[in-house]
This record gives C-alpha cells, structure tokens and sequence, in this order.
C-alpha cells in the first residue's frame, strides 16, 4: 500500500479508467473546454490566454545541480546547459489588468526548457503555496461563479456561496496580495505533484519551488501608489537589460502521508528541498508578440525519470491545448 495519500476518485475520474481510450480522451476534451469556457464566463471572451493573459517572455538558461539526478534520471538533469524561454505574468484573462491589482495575484513564473532529441519540458508556477480546489472541475465551478457574480446585485453571490463550502478557495481569495517590487523578487510553487525515479529505480513524489536570488521584497502602500499600471512589466525589462536575473529551482519532496493528487492542501514547510538547477533570465525575448501567441507550456507531458503524479497536470495540458486553439 502507498505510504502517500491520494483523494478519493470522484465519477469523472472512475469513468475515465473504466472507458476505452477513445472515450476516455473525449470526455478529457469535453471537461477541458468546459473548464476554458467557464474561464472566459470570468474574464470575458478575449483573444489570447484564458488566464493570466498578460505577460512579459524572457530569453534564458537552465543550468542542472549535481543533486538532481539523485531524484530523477531524466535527460533534463544530465548537466548540459539549456535555453530555456520563461514567461512571466499576472492572473485573469484580462491583458490590460493593472499590475497592482489584487486580481493580478497570484502572479505566474513559467518556462520552457528547450531540450534537442526529446520533447521540451515545460513548468509552471505561481506566487501562492496552493490552489483554491483540487480537480479541473471544481476550478471551473470556481470561475463560473465568479462569472456570475460580477454584475450581482444582491447576496449572497454565485462566488459567496461557492466560498462558504470550498475552505481553501476562501483562503486563496482572502490571501494577502502585497504589490511585488518586482517578479524577479517573487517566489514562485508549483502546486501539482510530479513522481520522479531515479536511476537506481528509486521513487521520491515532488513538487516544485522557484526561490529568487534577489531576495523576496514587496511594494508598501506608499511606493506602490507611484507605479503605473505596467509597472512590473516595466521593471523587470530594466532589470534583466542591467544584469541576469536567477532563480534557485527546487524540488519539494513528499513525506508519508501528505497528499499528492490535490494541489489545494500544501505540504508542511519542515519537508525537505533538493536544489534542481539554476534558471537565469539574461534578455527580453525578441518579437515577443509573436513568440507568446505561439507560446504553449505543457507541465503534464514528461521525460524518461517522471511522471504526473497529480491528474490535474493532465487537465492543465488539455485546458490550455483548448485555450491555444482560441487565441
């Protein structure tokens, strides 16, 4: 018996194993632009991203740790230095959100590592330890309420009676959202769990961090109130233009008994960290216009020494499949 603790399966999931592939893949589609469509219920129906639709693209490397490879046996990790393509951004799906606008966090850090005989290999991250639901579903439940509310008139809102049964979406709502100094001087989780095999056929369950080398610093309400609405756009332009930017990549590692298969629940801090490698960030990526509409991050779709461990790794690449197909 697994030491670790996974969630009951709900009725999508039991159909989808009992099915034939063919089935099982169109109901995988069917819940993906479900899932798209509430999103655009939230944030309206714009031609780009669904969610975290503004963003800046920053051309970099990725340098792998010795330590690495006593997790994974993935080629990724082998100590090749690899051009990586990160994106930056802010939530919703609104491409002129204010930067300083508490629905701008979480803010997200996601990048590409652009590997040469296999498949790149993509993650994503955003600025909160967490998740405010466990399964693809029930984040599209999340957003359509909030579709719903916005031009509401009377209480309680489609979105307060979601809160009032879902904990952890009301922690994510009521959360602090300071105003970064910057998304360089931001932490960054990846909130889905990855099982990773090392060659000696060792498993360890993972999930990711982004620690930054400058430091975690915030705007106060002072200094925020002189920033213009692109202000971390701006910023972070100007910083990788003077000097690389870094960011530590760490690998959290599960203990018996945390659960692996729903990001809302964060594992406890005493869990210890691997360093994986050094993402540095040394440029604006050139035409970024036409590079981010072709931009498209996978995180569920992994190398030889990992697998999904959390099923709504493979929500997310059929969500944002169907999201791409729109822009």
């Amino acid at each position: 018996m697994s030491r670790f603790r996974r969630r009951p399966a709900g009725w999508a999931l039991a159909l989808s194993l009992a099915a034939t592939p063919a089935i099982a893949q169109d109901l995988r589609q069917t819940v993906a632009e479900a899932v798209v469509a509430d999103i655009h219920t939230a944030f309206d129906d714009h031609p780009s991203r669904a969610v975290h639709a503004k963003g800046i693209l920053l051309d970099g490397t990725f340098q792998a740790a010795e330590g690495a490879r006593t997790l994974s046996s993935a080629t990724l990790f082998d100590g090749e230095t690899r051009r990586i393509t990160g994106r930056f951004s802010d939530f919703t799906g609104f491409p002129d959100i204010a930067d300083l606008s508490p629905d701008a966090s979480p803010h997200g850090f996601g990048f590409k590592v652009h590997m040469v005989t296999e498949p790149d290999y993509d993650v994503v991250a955003h600025s909160f330890n967490g998740f405010p639901v466990a399964t693809a579903a029930e984040f599209g439940a999340f957003m359509r309420a909030i579709g719903e509310s916005r031009t509401a008139t009377s209480h309680p809102t489609a979105v307060d009676t979601f809160l009032s049964g879902h904990p952890a979406a009301s922690a994510f709502v009521m959360s602090p959202k300071p105003a970064p100094a910057s998304f360089a001087t931001t932490a960054y989780f990846g909130v889905n769990a990855f099982q990773y095999t090392n060659a000696a056929g060792e498993v360890v369950y993972i999930r990711y961090r982004l620690a930054p080398e400058a430091g975690q610093h915030n705007l106060d309400e002072a200094q925020a109130k002189l920033e213009a609405n692109d202000y971390l756009q701006t910023e972070i332009a100007q910083r990788v233009e003077a000097a690389p930017i870094r960011f530590t990549w760490l690998a959290q590692i599960a203990e018996a008994g945390d659960v692996i298969d729903d990001p809302s629940i964060a594992w406890p801090e005493s869990r210890r960290l691997v360093t994986l490698g050094t993402i540095t960030l040394n440029a604006v990526t050139a035409d970024p216009e036409v590079i981010d509409k072709d931009f498209l991050l996978l995180p569920g779709r992994t190398p030889d020494g990992m697998d999904v461990a959390d099923p709504m790794l493979t929500a997310r690449d059929d969500a944002y499949a169907v999201s791409f197909e729109g822009r």
